[in-house]
């Protein structure tokens, strides 16, 4: 069926920021080396770290995302894919 095609991540850029409680990182994410998705972050918590899609504050104070996967499997592709990265040696 048209438009089943699988978008594949073709670049991923970290920013690490130092001296946040939580925020770790800012990614840029490249799709089909023609669509990038900026400012994703890199959270740690209790459990763990994890990603939080780019989202805007609407106007009752709650925060909406601005681009994210519709299906949690690609989300777990994603949120692999940039943890991988941050946790590589190259960015030490």
């Amino acid at each position: 069926m048209p438009g089943d095609e699988i978008m594949e991540i073709t670049d991923i850029r970290i920013r690490k920021v130092d001296g946040n409680d939580k925020l770790r990182a800012y990614v840029t994410v490249a799709f089909d080396d023609e669509f990038a998705v900026h400012n994703i972050k890199v959270i740690e918590s209790q459990n763990g770290l994890f990603i939080a899609m780019p989202s805007k504050a609407a106007p009752d104070g709650t925060h909406k995302d601005i681009a994210h996967p519709i299906n949690t499997v690609f989300r777990e592709k994603l949120q692999k894919a940039i943890l991988d990265r941050y946790s590589s040696a190259d960015l030490q």
